[in-house]
């Protein structure tokens, strides 16, 4: 919902989003729901389904707070086939508020591949769906993808950077997020299937990011930037 779509208490949803709540989940003239225009949430009734419109009278603003107080961005090498449906999909129900791909020097997808505006938007529509699904107030971002060393050259934005490292066996996640429990403004970099180099691991701490152990078993692409992402929002966050 826009906020264009906002009259006199009165919300108009057309296209998707109409379609999902008519045909999809099948709700009737009366039927309370809780929506969002990216910023605010509101309970409202439906007044009237017109052909591919659905109207809404705003109740009342739902004051419940859903976001986590932990800003995390993700930075995931590009993995194969469609495991990144499944990150994205997964990272933005649990709370993170911004992914972006990384071409790194063992990714199989590359940044100019011809298709790559195609996968972003289907990336996006993910994230909105995830998002819907989840109850969140905000639809987290999927940028375009870009290279590693741009990646890295953002990293004075945040207050902590972590790098999951297969060959990291002393320095714990636990034990860093301990050290740095006032951090509100996390990235968290992850390799795809064949990790990162150790060129890759070099130039990511010269940066300022800390390569972490998340234990004895190696975890996929498509698990450790969840696992990663679920235990700092557990240790800092509002998970748990």
């Amino acid at each position: 919902m826009k906020n264009e779509d906002i009259k006199d208490g009165i919300v108009r949803i057309n296209g998707d989003d109409a379609h999902h709540i008519i045909d999809v989940l099948r709700f009737k003239i009366g039927t309370k729901l809780i929506i969002s225009n990216g910023k605010n949430q509101y309970i409202v009734s439906i007044l009237d389904i017109e052909n591919s419109s659905v109207i809404l009278k705003i109740i009342e603003e739902y004051n419940q707070v859903v976001e986590s107080p932990i800003n995390i961005t993700l930075y995931q090498g590009l993995p194969k086939s469609d495991k990144m449906d499944l990150i994205i999909q997964k990272c933005t129900e649990i709370g993170i508020k911004k992914i972006v791909p990384v071409e790194t020097e063992f990714s199989t997808i590359k940044i100019k591949e011809k298709n790559i505006y195609n996968k972003i938007n289907r990336w996006k529509k993910i994230s909105l769906e995830a998002s819907k699904q989840s109850g969140r107030s905000i639809v987290p971002d999927v940028l375009v993808p870009v290279g590693f060393k741009d990646a890295l050259e953002s990293l004075n934005e945040f207050d902590l950077c972590l790098i999951p490292y297969e060959k990291e066996t002393n320095m714990r996640l636990k034990d860093v997020l301990k050290k740095n429990f006032n951090a509100k403004n996390i990235c968290v970099f992850i390799g795809p299937e064949g990790g990162f180099s150790e060129n890759e691991i070099m130039a990511a701490i010269e940066y300022g990011a800390i390569p972490v152990t998340l234990g004895p078993r190696i975890l996929r692409t498509e698990t450790a930037g969840i696992v990663t992402s679920s235990i700092i929002l557990y240790e800092l966050g509002d998970l748990g």
